[in-house]
C-alpha cells in the first residue's frame, strides 16, 4: 500500500510550472516527505521542497493517489501542464508557503552558525498541518528542525522548562522561536512497538515529571501550557458531543459518527459534572500531561529513554498518559497496576484504579475533541488527514 504521486510545481516567486508524471513511492502515510523528495531526483532528477497536500483520491490516508505542491529547486525541465489555486489561507501553516521551508533553514543556519556549527546538509522528512521536520547535517552532529503550527507552539518552551526541572527526560532545544525548534541528535530509534517492560520504563520516567510539574502548575501556565484540568474538559467535551451529533456540512461528512451513538453519549454528558467530581475526589492531581504518550514518541535505547514531542502536552489528569501507552497492548494490566502503584506512594489515598474506569470515556472524547480542534485550525485540503478520528473517538466513546 504505497503511494502514486503527483507534484505540481512552483518556483521560488510562487508561479506555477507543471507537474512532474506520476510516480509511485513505498511508504503510505501522507505526511512523509523524504521518499517524496528522493522519488523526485530519482525518477524525474528535480531536487523539490514539498510544501502541502493539493488533493487526495480517497477520503483518509494511508496509501492512494495523492498531489502535492512541491517547490523546485531551479529549472525542473520538461514538466506537464498543470494549474493550481495559490491563494493564500488564513489557516496554512508557515512552513507549507511558498518560501516558508526556506526561511526556516535559513533561521536554523543563522542559529547554529551562532554557536559555532556549520551546515551542511538539508533533508525534508515531514511535512503536514501538525509539523514540518527536517534533518541537518553539521560539521559536528545531526541537528533537528522541527516547526510546528500556532497551536502547539507552546512545545519548545515545555522543553526548556523539561531541560531545567527535570533534566535527561527529553531533548533540550538548542534555540527556538516563533514555532521553531532546534533539537540535537538522540542515539537510538524511535520505540514503535516496544514490549511492556519497556514500557513500564516509559511511564515511571514520566510520573517524575508529572509528580514535579504538579508542584508547577502557574509556572506551566504562563508558558501558555493550554489549560484542560475539568471546567475546561468539560466545554471541550460537550462541544465535540454537539458537534457530533448535528448534521455535518457537505465538506465535512467525515465528521458524524457512527449511528447509534448519540444516546450513548448523551447519557454520558447528562452525567459529565458528577463524573469529573468523582474523578477529582480520587485524589491524583492535574498536572503536565504528554497528550500523545505512545512508544513512538519516546526516542532512545532499551535502557536509555527521552520522551519526544510535547506539542499535545495540555495541564490535565495523568491517566490520559496512562491509557494512551495502554493501547494495542494485549494485556494493559500490569501497566495499570504499576502506574496505579506509583501514584499511591507519591499521593497517599488516593485512588488510581476508581480513577481510570472514571476517566477512560471521557478521554476518548478527549481524543475526539482534539481532532476536531485540528480540523478547525487548519485549511480545508488537509482535513482528510483528520476527518475520520473525530467519529471514530466519538463511537469509542460510545462504547
Amino acid at each position: 500500500m504505497g503511494r502514486v504521486l503527483t507534484l505540481v510545481l512552483v518556483d521560488r516567486a510562487g508561479t506555477v510550472l507543471g507537474a512532474l508524471p506520476p510516480y509511485e513511492v513505498e511508504l503510505p502515510w501522507w505526511q512523509d516527505a523524504a521518499e517524496v523528495v528522493a522519488g523526485a531526483r530519482e525518477h524525474h532528477g528535480v531536487a523539490v521542497t514539498v510544501l502541502r497536500l493539493l488533493h487526495a483520491d480517497q477520503p483518509a490516508p494511508p496509501g492512494g493517489r495523492l498531489t502535492y505542491l512541491a517547490e523546485a529547486d531551479g529549472d525542473p525541465g520538461p514538466v506537464r501542464p498543470a494549474t493550481a489555486h495559490l491563494v493564500p489561507h488564513p489557516r496554512r501553516a508557515p512552513y507549507a508557503e511558498v518560501g516558508g521551508p526556506a526561511a526556516s533553514l535559513a533561521w536554523a543556519a543563522a542559529a547554529l552558525a551562532a554557536r559555532g556549527r556549520t551546515v551542511t546538509a538539508a533533508a525534508q522528512q515531514r511535512t503536514w498541518n501538525l509539523s514540518a521536520i527536517w534533518r541537518l547535517d553539521t560539521d559536528t552532529t545531526p541537528v533537528w528542525l522541527k516547526q510546528v503550527p500556532h497551536f502547539f507552539a507552546h512545545e519548545a518552551a515545555v522543553l526548556g522548562w523539561l531541560g531545567e526541572h527535570c533534566p535527561g527526560t527529553a531533548p533540550v532545544p538548542i534555540a527556538a522561536d516563533d514555532g521553531r525548534v532546534l533539537l540535537d541528535d538522540l542515539p537510538g530509534t524511535d520505540r514503535y512497538g516496544a514490549p511492556v517492560d519497556e514500557r513500564q520504563t516509559m511511564l515511571s520516567r514520566l510520573h517524575t515529571v508529572q509528580v514535579n510539574a504538579a508542584r508547577r502548575v502557574p509556572e506551566l501556565l504562563a508558558l501558555g501550557v493550554p489549560d484542560q484540568r475539568p471546567p475546561r474538559l468539560a466545554e471541550r467535551l460537550r462541544a465535540v458531543v454537539a458537534r457530533g451529533s448535528a448534521a455535518a456540512p457537505a465538506e465535512q461528512e467525515g465528521t458524524t459518527p457512527a449511528a447509534g451513538t448519540g444516546e450513548r453519549l448523551a447519557a454520558l454528558m447528562d452525567g459529565l459534572e458528577d463524573r469529573l467530581a468523582e474523578i477529582t475526589a480520587c485524589g491524583l492531581p492535574d498536572t503536565l500531561v504528554h497528550g500523545d504518550f505512545h512508544p513512538g514518541n519516546v526516542r532512545g535505547t532499551a535502557d536509555r529513554l527521552h520522551l519526544i514531542d510535547w506539542g499535545d502536552s495540555v495541564l490535565a489528569h495523568p491517566a490520559i498518559d496512562l491509557l494512551r501507552m495502554c493501547e494495542h497492548v494485549d494485556d494493559p494490566e500490569p501497566l495499570r497496576q504499576a502506574w496505579g502503584g506509583r501514584w499511591r506512594a507519591a499521593v497517599p489515598g488516593c485512588d488510581p484504579e476508581r480513577a481510570i474506569a472514571l476517566i477512560e470515556p471521557l478521554v476518548a472524547l478527549r481524543n475526539a475533541a482534539a481532532y476536531a480542534g485540528f480540523l478547525d485550525a487548519i485549511e480545508p485540503s488537509e482535513w482528510p488527514y483528520h476527518a475520520d478520528d473525530v467519529p471514530y473517538w466519538l463511537a469509542q466513546a460510545a462504547a
